[in-house]
Parts: C-alpha cells; structure tokens; sequence
C-alpha cells in the first residue's frame, strides 16, 4: 500500500461549468443540504430510469411472520418481562403504609403497561418504521424525507427518485395543515438543528439503555439466591453478576438470528412461569385484586400519599423497560410479527404477575423488598431461580440489539465515527453486530456494576433513560402524524394529552431522584451526544470544503489530456464523499503522481436515510470531460441496512462491489454511446480491467484555519481527530483489499 505524501491546500475558489458536467454550478452546500437544486443533471435522468418498487420489503407469508415472532419472544421481551423483579421493591422503598396501595399501585401498573407499551408503541409508533426499521433515527428520516430539515451536505435530487425513498401520496383533505407545518419547518434553521439534536439525544438515551439494563436485570435475579443461602454476601452476588455479563457481551458476535432461537425457548418458559405462579397467587391469597382495573384506586392511592405518591412514580415506570427496544428491534423482525408475539404472550403473562405479586403482598406486607422471590411456591424456588437468572441475562439482549440498530442507522446520516457494521443473517435483513460497541457496552456494564452494587441506585438511573427517551419519541411522533399521516387534529390532541401527559408526569418524577444515580443516564447521553455533534459538524465542515474547491471540468480536462501526463493501463476507482463533482484530493494527486489509469471512475460512497436501496437503484454514473478520455463519476447509494462488504474470501469481498459496478459501467456506455462505439469502449474497460485495477482513497484530514476560535479548535484539531484516528478507514468499511490500495492524503483548513 502507497501513500502520498500530505499537504495543505486552502483558499482556491471554484469555477464550475454547469453545462460540462463536471461539477454542480455555482450552489453553495448549505443549498445542497436544503435540497435547493438549480437543474436536473444526466445523474437524475438516469435515477429515473432505473427507480423501480424493488426496494420496498416484500410481505412474508404467515410461516415467517410466526418463525420471526418466535424469534422476537428472545430478543425483545426480554428486557420488559423481567421487570417484575425488582418493580414493586423500586416502587415501595419505604414500605408499604396502606392496604389499598398496592391496588393503587398494580392499576398504575396496569394502565402504563397498557397504555404506553401496547397502545403507544405496538399499535402506533411501530406503523413510524422507517421501511420496516424502527428507532429514534427512523423517525428522523421519515421527517426529513417529508420535509427539508436534513443538514446532510450529500443530499441530491436524484435520491427521491430511489423507490424506498418516496412516502405515500398526501390526503387532500388535511393538506393545508400538514404543509404550514411544514414550511414552518424548513424556513427555520433553528429547528433543523433542534430536530437533529433530539434525535441524537433520544438515541445517546437508548445507547445508555442498553447500558443499564444489563446491570439491574442480572442483579436483581442472582441476588435472589439469598434467600435460599446466607452464604453469599452483596459481593460475591456483585462478581457474579459481572461474570455473567460478560458472557453475554461475548456471545453477541453470533448474531440476532443464532441467539434468538437460543434465547426465545427460555424466555417463554419464563412468561409461562411468570403466568401460572401469577394465577396460583391470585387463587390462593385475594382474588379481589383483580378490581384494580378500576382506575379509581389511583385517584384514592395519591389521595393518600400526596408527594410520595408522585415520587413512587420512579419505580413504577420501570415495569415498562425495554418498550423503546421493542420499537427500535423491530428491523430485526417485522411489525406483525411484534405485535402477536407481544398480545399473545408478553402482555398477558405481565399483567397476570403484577397481579399475583399484588395478592401476595396484600397478605405479606413487609415482603415488599422481595416480592419477587417470596411469592414464589416453595417447590418452584430452584426452577425459578435458573430461569430468572437466565432470562436477566436474556433482557440485556433488547437493548443492545436495539444499540446496535440505531448506531447502524446513525451511521447513515453521519452522526457517527464509523465503525464495523457485520450482517449476521443473510435471510432476515436488518440483523446486525457492531464488534466495537458491544466492547463498549460490555466495559459500561462491568463499570457500572462493579461500583453501584445495588438495584436501588441503578433503578433511578434506569428511570430516566427510559422516560426520556419515550418522551423524545413521543414529540417527534407528532409531527409524523401532521405532516405524513395527516391525521385529524382530535386525534393528534387525544394522543398529546393522554399518552404525553402521562410520560411527563412520569418524567418530573424520575428527575426528583436526579442525585440518586439518576444523573448517570445523562452522563451518558452527554457524552454521546457530545460525539455525535463533533462528529456531525466536523464532517460537515469538510464536506463544505470539498464542494467549494471541487476540481472545475476545464482544470480536469487539461490535468487529464495536458503534456506530461500519463495514462497508464489499467482501471482506477478514485473514492471521495463528494457527491457532486470530482474532489480536490484528485489534483493534489495528479500534481505528485502525474499519471492515472486509462479508465478513471470517481466513485462517491454515500448513505441515504432509508433501510435499502435495491440493487437496481444503487449505481448512478455520468461522463465526466471528453468521450475519449474515460472518465466517468459515479454514485453509489446505501441504505443502513444494505450489507457493504461480503463475510469471506477477498474475491467474494471484490465481485460484491468492484464486480457490479464495473457491471454496471458498461450498461452506462452501452446506453450512452450506443452503436460502435459504445461497444469499442465497453471492450476498452473490459481490456484495462483485466490489465490492472486500483482502489485510490481519499483521506483528507481537517484542521481548523488559522483564524479560527479557541472552541473550533478543540472541536476539529482535538477531539474530531481523536475520534479519525480511532475508528476504522473508509477502505476496512468498505472491504477494498489492501493489495490493491493507495490511500491519496490532504489536510483541508475549514
């Protein structure tokens, strides 16, 4: 592997002619990324052509749909059907002081789980999937494919022409509203940046999530062995339990499809258990409690309590973990597939132990601590125990499913370092492993573990996450029903005033204990959000750079045929993020290397805010100069579930991409040319190609300019470059075999 030798280029201004082809005229980024297209090049007239309705997800028959609820009882559920461990201890810290209370508190139970996790979500957050992708960041793109609020500097015309891209055609009817709303959104650039900002903080949310959901679950079931055993002290339960996590994080790499048919059977036989005991306590100590499905036991439960009725409210919101992971996992599966494994089995068996547990309690008041495990049958103790401690383990499988589906989908819109994205089923889409955040994760969780001990701390912390998220989503939801579902405003109110009231109520509650270990959820999302927004506002800046200094078509065309240049044999793919006209790393190169290949294509490598491009819309070329100099640009479009690099040998990872563009390329210039001479230049790519073929990647580093200020920086020279030098390159991404690289260096002051 070459590499030439780096050097500053700055203050060049570009002189692009629109008509040649080599450039996009005289728009600025900023136009790019607000979708303010001047013309429609020869790329969109090719978009046309090739859209077509391959891309969207085909309807599985019922024998899938059923094959992937099986599956999804395993990685879904596991988080918010372990939540009966530790709720009512969470929810009762200081005792219980009442009888009734406990029918006050087993309604609110009742009516979050029903209201939140299977109205909110099952039936109307999982019809917001982005393709058939859920999370905080499929929301964001459904907005920003409705309306123009995307700050992606890569944004072209021709991308609404990709058939995965289009929404459903507007309701005349409510029209007039869900376009004021929508103009309100574009001609504010404040609320552009706001919008990208809650939906990073939503998604830091999840990722914090997935951090402590592990932690609580397996704490709260291993510690359950003391009552069996006095021998085991809170330390030895505390390395257990870090034990156990850890082989959790290890197994991931095996894949969503592996771990859940392992998982699925055992977290079935715990809604199973959870079930029947719930039933035997019911029979066996008041099965009167089942009347608090009146919601009148709330009224008379904050009657009585007054403050530490509303402080409560912290524990009772976690019998409704892992609701957002049921949303975000949902690309792992498919909406229906949620859906009846959710009604047929996760909410029926919830609310039957709640209920149980109630019963119990109302007998065995001073149990509350360990409600769980006292209630238990005594022949039942030991089977049990093993199921609980596994199906703790099971829970933490949501959430980091569910990290790695939003980074996946983060990654599209360039609001993360990059990182190895491995398709682990090649049968289900969506089923991903992201190697350095599971190590992450696992490093958090140990952490964690190791230096809170006990549920209680962690149980605040977990609050938080859990409500802000679900409120996060909510506010972004609202704007997807006026402005894309255009539904009636009673119903956007009904939803705002019954399900947004709820979870703020659930909010102000959860930030009481703020200093309780509730500050550590936000810890989290800071610096994630943190990352995400050097990041952002890095790549941004030197996308800018890029598109401003462009090389204009008549500088190309005398680099390419002026004297002293050489073609050599072969073919060159010369890869740069600019997506609208050829980089100026390519001049930088030509001046210390004057000679390229005599089949020269610019390849772009970009990432659209849907799930998939089908492989007939991927590539998009036009001629870049001269017929005779061969030289073309291409775009090549991914969706975050489009699988980039093929798991094997370096031939297979070269004939899944090099193989259909070059494919590709020669049905350009068959339709292009035409005739002779389009065969004549299909027979010269074949020729070179045989002759020779070299990936050239672009790597430009960034630096701030010499005027800039202290905190520009920081932001650029500091901590996106620390963040550049510990992720992976574009060409371990994109698997281009090290044989045939040469990496092209150039540092870009913005």
């Amino acid at each position: 592997m070459a590499e030439v030798v780096e050097e500053t280029v700055e203050g060049k201004e570009p002189t692009v002619d629109i008509e040649s082809g080599g450039g996009d005229g005289d728009r600025t980024v900023e136009e790019v990324a607000e979708g303010k297209l001047r013309r429609h090049d020869s790329l969109l007239a090719q978009a046309s052509k090739v859209s077509s309705n391959g891309g969207h997800k085909k309807d599985l028959g019922w024998t899938a749909v059923l094959q992937l609820a099986f599956q999804s009882i395993g990685i879904v559920y596991g988080d918010i059907g372990t939540s009966p461990l530790y709720v009512y201890a969470s929810t009762f810290t200081d005792g219980i002081k009442h009888e009734d209370d406990i029918l006050g508190v087993l309604s609110l139970i009742f009516y979050t789980i029903t209201l939140i996790t299977l109205v909110k979500y099952v039936f109307i957050v999982l019809r917001a999937t982005d393709n058939g992708d859920g999370g905080t960041f499929a929301l964001y793109s459904l907005i920003c494919r409705y309306a123009k609020v995307s700050l992606m500097p890569s944004q072209q015309a021709e991308d609404g022409e990709v058939s995965n891209y289009r929404l459903e055609p507007p309701n005349n009817r409510l029209e007039r509203r869900a376009t004021k709303v929508k103009s309100e959104l574009e001609r504010r650039g404040f609320v552009k940046y706001l919008l990208l900002f809650v939906t990073m903080l939503g998604t830091s949310m999840v990722i914090g999530d997935g951090v402590l959901t592990p932690c609580i679950s397996v704490l709260s079931a291993v510690g359950g062995i003391k009552e069996a055993t006095t021998v085991m002290t809170e330390d030895k339960i505390v390395w257990i339990s870090i034990a156990i996590l850890i082989l959790l994080f290890f197994v991931q790499r095996f894949g969503t499809n592996k771990v859940g048919y392992t998982f699925a059977p055992i977290i079935l036989i715990w809604f199973l258990f959870i079930a029947v005991i719930g039933i035997i306590n019911i029979a066996k100590y008041d099965p009167k409690v089942l009347k608090a499905i009146n919601p009148a036991y709330i009224v008379n439960y904050f009657a009585r309590n007054k403050k530490q009725a509303w402080v409560s409210l912290g524990g009772v919101i976690l019998c409704i973990t892992g609701s957002e992971a049921l949303f975000a996992d949902v690309g792992h599966f498919t909406v229906r597939s949620v859906q009846i494994s959710m009604c047929s089995v996760a909410f029926p068996s919830l609310i039957l132990a709640y209920a149980g547990q109630a019963s119990y309690l109302r007998h065995n008041m001073n149990d509350v601590g360990d409600t769980f495990y006292k209630s238990i049958p005594g022949g039942l103790y030991w089977p049990m125990f093993v199921v609980a401690v596994l199906a703790a383990i099971i829970a933490s499988q949501a959430m980091i499913s569910g990290t790695f589906s939003i980074i996946q989908q983060s990654l599209s819109l360039g609001c993360f370092p990059r990182v190895k994205i491995v398709h682990t089923s090649a049968k289900f889409a969506g089923q991903v492993y992201i190697p350095e955040v599971n190590y992450l994760l696992m490093l958090a969780c140990v952490g964690v573990t190791a230096s809170f001990k006990t549920t209680q701390k962690i149980g605040n912390a977990y609050g938080i996450a859990v409500v802000f998220v679900m409120t996060l989503t909510s506010s972004l939801l609202v704007l997807i029903m006026i402005m894309i579902w255009k539904w009636h405003v009673v119903y956007v109110v009904t939803y705002s005033l019954i399900i947004g009231s709820i979870e703020l109520v659930y909010l102000s509650s959860v930030l009481y204990k703020f200093d309780e270990g509730g500050y550590l959820p936000l810890a989290f999302a800071a610096l994630l959000v943190a990352t995400m927004v050097v990041w952002n506002y890095s790549y941004r800046k030197k996308y800018a750079y890029e598109y401003d200094h462009m090389v204009a078509p008549s500088r190309l065309t005398e680099l390419v045929e002026g004297r002293g240049f050489a073609r050599v044999p072969g073919m060159a793919f010369f890869y740069s993020e600019l997506a609208h006209g050829v980089p100026p790393i390519f001049e930088h190169y030509i001046e210390s290397v004057p000679a390229v290949h005599s089949v020269l294509v610019f390849v772009s490598v970009k990432s659209l805010p849907i799930s998939k491009v089908s492989p007939e819309e991927r590539f998009l070329f036009r001629r870049v100069g001269a017929r005779g100099t061969s030289v073309f640009r291409c775009v090549a479009r991914y969706g975050y579930n489009d699988v980039r690099r093929r798991r094997g040998t370096e031939e297979d990872e070269e004939e899944g991409f090099e193989g259909v563009l070059v494919g590709k390329l020669k049905e350009f210039i068959r339709e292009e040319g035409g005739g002779d001479s389009g065969e004549r230049e299909v027979e010269k790519v074949e020729r070179e190609g045989r002759a020779a073929v070299v990936h050239l990647v672009g790597e430009s580093e960034v630096a701030a300019g010499r005027d800039s200020s202290v905190l520009k920086r920081v932001v650029i020279d500091y901590a996106y470059g620390f963040l550049r030098r510990n992720v992976r390159q574009e060409n371990e991404v994109f698997g281009i075999p090290y044989r045939r690289l040469l990496k092209v260096g150039m540092t870009c002051e913005v």
